[in-house]
């Protein structure tokens, strides 16, 4: 680990972005260039005084836990991030067509989202990043580990969560959906896509079923029906926005104007997340 080295590229890092990078309103009487310490602190999801010793050179080596949420709040490029690793004393991770990086273009649409839920995930069903809105509406889906992680897991093993945020009358439709979206995935050769149908086989009599009809097709958005704790059952229309290596998918919820659903969706902003524990 490169103590001095890591704390000057946070710094520079840090001080090279702008408030409204990171989707955050620029505020009066800023007296350092580029973020503040405790704002790259709220946008990773460390403490003030943690990322504080990082930069003066006294802090522990960071987990690739710990950089790899740094890469994203520092909207870092996969050189970048790769740098970022080395210097901390960590192999980099590997850049395979299925990365769980998010592009940091991906990340400033996401930011700018802040009025609609949206979420980034992966073609295993893995969420990697949501925006504060998806929380509430969905949870806090990054917080899985394990096969857990895996939404496609979650619902084939009955997580009573997952299954919770769908209408019941549409569940066997979205059994049969994404059991076609993980055929493509194999297809594919999506790297872990084949450990995952053999698990879900080992485990699930559903996915068994569901697998045996072999349809196959890519998840490109659909209408449907979420369940929320206090809102109650929300209609709404789910796009599919592919990175440009189809390796990630941004899903934006959107309620048509002027409905009920839209209404709900703008009470989720006071509602907040009913799913902590």
């Amino acid at each position: 680990m490169d103590r001095a080295s890591l704390a000057d590229f946070l710094r520079r890092r840090r001080e090279a972005l702008r408030p409204d990078d990171v989707g955050l309103p620029p505020g009066v009487r800023r007296r350092t260039a580029g973020l503040r310490r405790e704002e790259v602190a709220a946008l990773t999801g460390m403490s003030a005084d943690y990322y504080a010793r990082l930069e003066q050179q006294r802090g522990p080596q960071p987990s690739e836990q710990v950089l790899t949420a740094l890469a994203r709040g520092l909207r870092l490029s996969l050189d970048e991030r790769d740098h970022l690793f080395r210097i901390a004393g960590h192999g980099t991770p590997s850049r395979a067509r299925r990365s769980e990086h998010v592009p940091p273009g991906v990340v400033r649409v996401l930011d700018r989202l802040f009025d609609t839920p949206a979420q980034v995930v992966t073609d295993l069903g893995v969420t990697v990043l949501q925006n504060r809105l998806a929380v509430a509406l969905l949870g806090d889906q990054t917080a899985y580990e394990g096969p857990a992680r895996s939404a496609f897991h979650r619902w084939f093993t009955a997580d009573p969560r997952e299954r919770a945020l769908r209408a019941e009358a549409e569940h066997a439709a979205q059994s049969r959906a994404w059991a076609a979206d993980l055929r493509a995935a194999t297809s594919r050769g999506v790297p872990g896509a084949q450990a995952l149908v053999e698990r879900l086989l080992a485990e699930s009599a559903e996915f068994a079923e569901v697998w045996a009809r072999h349809e196959v097709a890519t998840h490109t958005g659909q209408r449907k029906t979420l369940v929320h704790p206090e809102l109650g059952a929300v209609d709404l229309d789910c796009q599919v926005l592919h990175t440009e290596d189809r390796g990630l998918r941004l899903l934006v919820f959107t309620a048509t104007p002027g409905t009920p659903d839209a209404e709900r969706l703008e009470l989720l902003a006071v509602v907040g997340n009913q799913f902590s524990s």
